[in-house]
């Protein structure tokens, strides 16, 4: 205490000590705030580069502006998903040159008057596939990239690849969508009218072993797609991408409405769709891209992925490994004809951007979501009754309680506002539907006489028999 203070205490004047204490503590309190908002910039600063040190290791290619196939693929132990070390058909380590446009170029060019020229994202999957091939048979020009990675059996999408190619012509990159630097080389060499984003981390509960894949693939990948789209195409183009029916979430309203609230995902892979809804929303606003978002509902069929439960209980039947149900739960499965013949209706009624590399945008832009759905919700014990039929042989099933880790107890998709604006009307029955998917499934895996019981070929992920598999698909099944 100073001693002016001291004395005049002594000397009995009177001190205002409420007000003297007030003050220590006013004093106090700033010390204390002062300190804890240096910690918190300390410990921001600390998080942020924790951050960036953790897409560092697990996406090396979102901090990287150049890619190289040999360089640029992660190892099993810093990736959610190993990347194939296929090198590309075109028979080049880098995507770049005068070749390589010529090839592009070739595979992007309509064969038909008034054809679209479409860039298909997630080709060598389950539905781009099956579209890219639809797409080329009416004379549409088609490249495909995809990163082939090992969320389900690589060998699948590379027989998918192989089909585009070989048998249509379609140039499929062997290439990741966050990959700025060639997907500015790709819309400087082609001028495509359309994009089909269908590239994304699928899966409901896989979501909970590996919940970086889905925002690295659903929202950094989406924004990397809608980017080079605003700001490197010129002119810009249309683009329809798959959001999914599991944006519903908890919502109880049935059947499920483009109208109805989306707001209580269930899943982190339902939130990171619901957050691409958003994002694409902001990217139509400002930039002027025409946005279509297709909320899928259960799709099914030949050439389908291997995960989805019609296909994983096929190869347990077959197998004679047990299945576990969930009681009560209902789908509405939708076949893969009936979902091309959306997008190819979403594709053919998206309207144009209006805006330019140049940032300026000439009036608004559609911005659309619609359900493609069957409309018909079947109980999943229901799916297996008719696989059972089909296959000759029963399934030895499980029956539980759903458990609480993302999936909902049932779908119902109302279409009429797809079928309102492009015609939309799915046709096909689950029983016709799995008729298709099995003649498939036993032709694919050579599956010579299942009703016998002779065949021993185990079905298991990525132990497919190693014979040649049939490359049959038509042009929309």
């Amino acid at each position: 205490m100073p001693a002016g203070v001291m004395d005049a205490a002594a000397k009995g004047v009177r001190l205002d000590r409420p007000a003297t204490i007030l003050l220590r503590r006013a004093s106090g309190a700033k010390q204390l705030a002062a300190a804890s908002s240096h910690l918190l910039f300390r410990a921001t600063i600390l998080a942020t580069l924790a951050l960036v040190v953790l897409f560092a290791v697990h996406y090396p290619s979102l901090l990287s502006r150049s890619f190289s196939l040999s360089s640029s693929s992660p190892s099993s132990s810093s990736s959610p998903h190993r990347r194939s070390s296929h090198r590309s058909l075109l028979g080049s380590s880098t995507y770049s040159g005068a070749a390589w446009e010529r090839e592009v170029r070739r595979s992007a060019t309509p064969r038909r008057n008034g054809g679209l020229s479409v860039l298909v994202t997630g080709a060598a999957g389950f539905v781009g596939a099956h579209c890219s091939v639809a797409l080329h048979a009416r004379g549409d020009g088609v490249v495909g990239l995809d990163n082939f990675n090992s969320y389900y059996d690589v060998s699948l999408k590379r027989a998918r690849h192989r089909l585009l190619l070989s048998s249509h012509g379609v140039v499929v990159l062997d290439a990741d969508i966050n990959d700025a630097a060639l997907l500015e080389r790709l819309f400087a060499a082609v001028p495509f009218t359309h994009v089909l984003h269908l590239a994304a981390q699928a899966g409901v509960r896989y979501a909970m072993k590996a919940p970086q894949a889905y925002v690295a693939s659903n929202v950094a990948g989406l924004v990397g797609v809608f980017e080079a789209a605003a700001r490197h195409a010129d002119p810009q183009p249309a683009i329809v991408w798959a959001s999914s029916s599991s944006v519903y979430g908890l919502n109880g309203e049935t059947p499920f409405s483009e109208d109805h609230r989306t707001d209580r995902p269930a899943s982190l892979y339902a939130a990171t769709k619901k957050a691409g809804e958003a994002i694409a929303h902001a990217y139509n606003h400002i930039y002027g891209l025409s946005i279509t978002g297709l909320r899928f509902f259960t799709v099914y069929g030949p050439w389908g992925r291997p995960d989805m439960a019609y296909f994983s209980f096929a190869r347990a039947i077959v197998s004679g490994e047990p299945i576990t149900l969930f009681a009560d739960a209902r789908r509405d499965f939708t076949y893969i004809d009936d979902v091309v013949r959306g997008c190819l209706g979403a594709l053919d009624t998206a309207g144009k951007s209006t805006g330019s590399k140049s940032g300026k945008k000439s009036g608004p832009a559609p911005l659309r979501v619609y359900n493609l759905g069957n409309t018909s919700p079947v109980p999943v014990t229901r799916m297996v009754t008719i696989l059972e039929k089909l296959l000759g042989k029963k399934a030895h099933k499980r029956v539980v309680t759903m458990p609480t880790n993302g999936d909902v107890p049932f779908t119902h998709a109302n279409v009429s506002h797809a079928a309102r604006d492009f015609g939309y009307r799915p046709t096909t029955s689950l029983e016709v539907g799995l008729r298709h998917f099995v003649e498939w499934f036993v032709k694919y895996y050579k599956l010579d006489d299942i009703k016998g019981g002779s065949s021993n070929v185990l079905l298991a992920a990525g132990k497919t028999t190693k014979r040649k598999k049939s490359m049959a698909m038509s042009a929309a099944s």
